[in-house]
């Protein structure tokens, strides 16, 4: 198990160092557990993705993926699998957060499984191979209603629906951000980014002052995550017209 808390990435960052070594040691294809985007972040920069690095979560957009070290450019392989459980929602509602308890009751890590989500009337979870068949012995209920799941050959991927809008800041800082974003006062806001509340490309930073760039992905802790698209105009008392897509 990776423990990846805010003061000890330098454990997954050994760890990675260790699965490294060992692959161009033994000549073995080796992976890490999924990790999540913060921690992927942090491992790019050791790692960089190359033909014998690769970041991989069964699907091309996922958000959980793990690290891949491979022994030569013709190695594609990876040992992650879909499961799926066909449900009915009729008289249960299933949810994300149901899903992700029926996981956690299994008192298994959260590094062992990567992306989750309902598409299409079923369940689809994406892990190990290891993973996926203990999963398909173990986990046979979620919030009441009965589930069997399966291993498929399909990936499916988890397509995330967005808005668009802008807000008006003063200005590309980050607190101006966080300001808008979480309709917050600028103290409130600074507050928030040093108590490491923000993540900026899944890194979370203190600095209220540093900017934001086009395309940079925004996160605040209780108000959900941001894309800053880009300025498109100014107002007449100069303040900046930024474009925002969110997830919803």
């Amino acid at each position: 198990m990776v423990m990846t808390t805010k003061n000890n990435f330098q454990s997954l960052i050994d760890h990675l160092y260790d699965l490294k070594e060992n692959s161009e040691r033994y000549f073995r294809h080796l992976e890490s557990a999924f990790l999540n985007e913060q921690e992927q972040a942090e491992a790019m920069k050791y790692f960089a993705p190359s033909e014998l690095i690769r970041y991989e979560g069964g699907y091309e957009n996922a958000r959980k993926k793990k690290v891949i070290f491979s022994t030569n450019r013709e190695d594609d392989f990876s040992d992650i699998v879909c499961i799926r459980a066909l449900i009915n929602q009729k008289f249960v509602n299933i949810n994300h957060r149901d899903i992700l308890g029926a996981l956690m009751s299994l008192q298994i890590d959260r590094h062992s499984f990567g992306d989750f989500f309902i598409k299409d009337d079923a369940i689809y979870i994406y892990t190990s191979a290891h993973m996926g068949r203990f999963l398909i012995d173990q986990l046979t209920s979620i919030s009441k209603l009965r589930v069997r799941f399966e291993e498929i050959q399909d990936h499916p991927e988890q397509v995330y629906s967005h808005c668009e809008y802008t807000v008006i800041i003063s200005s590309l800082r980050l607190d101006a951000f966080v300001a808008a974003l979480a309709h917050k006062s600028r103290k409130e806001s600074v507050n928030l980014i040093r108590a490491g509340l923000v993540q900026v490309n899944h890194v979370t930073l203190v600095d209220p002052a540093i900017l934001c760039n086009n395309n940079s992905t925004i996160s605040i802790r209780g108000s959900g995550r941001f894309e800053f698209i880009g300025v498109v105009s100014t107002t007449k008392k100069d303040r900046l017209v930024a474009e925002i897509r969110q997830a919803t």
